[in-house]
């Protein structure tokens, strides 16, 4: 037996038992709990939302064994690197720093940046209107990256959405700027005649999964991502929490 052939059937057999090995442990799952609608805790503390739909039905699909680890945002990046945990979904924005440290699936989403205000406020209705205000986004995301290449200096970081609402409720705040689905999706349920999402969409981005670097995780998943698109899974997923086909 050739030298080259004995490598070639070690490198098949390592990567057998590594695929094993992932299907046989319990995979912790990081994941920021407080994203509506991707996850959150609903009115009877179950935990649920798109993202937490999504992964269950990839994770059945592959035979996959998982458990929760809920933590803020900002934690999930470092944990991967760690690999202290073994995936990670939250509406991760797919950009070129992170993909620097962490490997993404095939992106499930697509979405991008809108404002949120208080429903009386006529003031503001684009990006530039927000100079000189004070605005509120969530910490560690793109959106702050956004609001400072467009010259916002007043800005204020929180940990979650959540927070980010009631400052503006408040009034400690005269807008928000994050991602459009929670924004859009408070706006409609719980902010309903109190705030209103106002401007175009802006800066176009994508969500993806986000797995240690090499892990074999990723490309099972991209695949089972592409196979739901393909077969009407995910568009029937989409439908119940957004009310439209993608």
């Amino acid at each position: 037996m050739s030298k080259l052939f004995r490598g070639i059937m070690l490198m098949i057999m390592f990567s057998i038992i590594s695929v094993g090995t992932l299907h046989a442990k319990t995979l912790v799952v990081g994941v920021d709990a407080n994203f509506r609608p991707f996850e959150f805790k609903n009115a009877q503390g179950e935990f649920t939302g798109f993202d937490v739909q999504l992964w269950d039905a990839i994770a059945k699909d592959l035979g996959l064994d998982y458990k929760w680890q809920t933590m803020d945002f900002n934690g999930l990046i470092p944990a991967l690197q760690s690999k202290s945990i073994d995936a990670a979904i939250a509406g991760i924005t797919i950009k070129s720093a992170r993909e620097e440290v962490v490997d993404f699936s095939y992106p499930y989403y697509d979405a991008g940046l809108v404002m949120l205000v208080k429903a009386d406020n006529d003031s503001i209705k684009t990006i530039g209107d927000l100079k000189g205000k004070k605005v509120a986004t969530k910490l560690a995301t793109t959106s702050v990256d956004f609001l400072k290449s467009q010259g916002i200096t007043d800005i204020k970081l929180l940990p979650n959405t959540d927070n980010l609402f009631m400052e503006l409720l408040i009034g400690g705040v005269d807008a928000v700027v994050f991602d459009s689905p929670p924004l859009m999706y408070y706006a409609k349920a719980q902010g309903e005649g109190k705030v209103k999402v106002v401007g175009p969409l802006y800066q176009g981005q994508s969500y993806g999964i986000a797995f240690p670097q090499g892990s074999e995780l990723r490309e099972q998943v991209s695949i089972t991502i592409l196979k739901f698109k393909e077969n009407g899974t995910y568009d029937t997923l989409y439908k119940k929490w957004f009310g439209t086909s993608e």
